[in-house]
């Protein structure tokens, strides 16, 4: 059985990083987003304020 599971997670790793490579740019953005996310757990109110300037900013730039 420990061949067996050996085996599987052979496959896993593999599987991974062949999808890490087909994916590399949308595993670079969902990385952002998890680190912008965790960034306003310990924003200030002053950062947070900023923030929402700079995304008002790009939402007139690009659409």
């Amino acid at each position: 059985m420990a061949k067996e599971t050996t085996n599987k997670m052979k496959k896993q790793v593999a599987y991974n990083r062949k999808w890490n490579e087909q994916n590399r740019e949308h595993k670079r953005y969902l990385s952002k987003r998890s680190t912008a996310k965790s960034f306003f757990r310990v924003a200030t109110k002053e950062d947070i304020q900023a923030i929402i300037e700079f995304a008002n900013e790009q939402l007139k730039e690009r659409y």
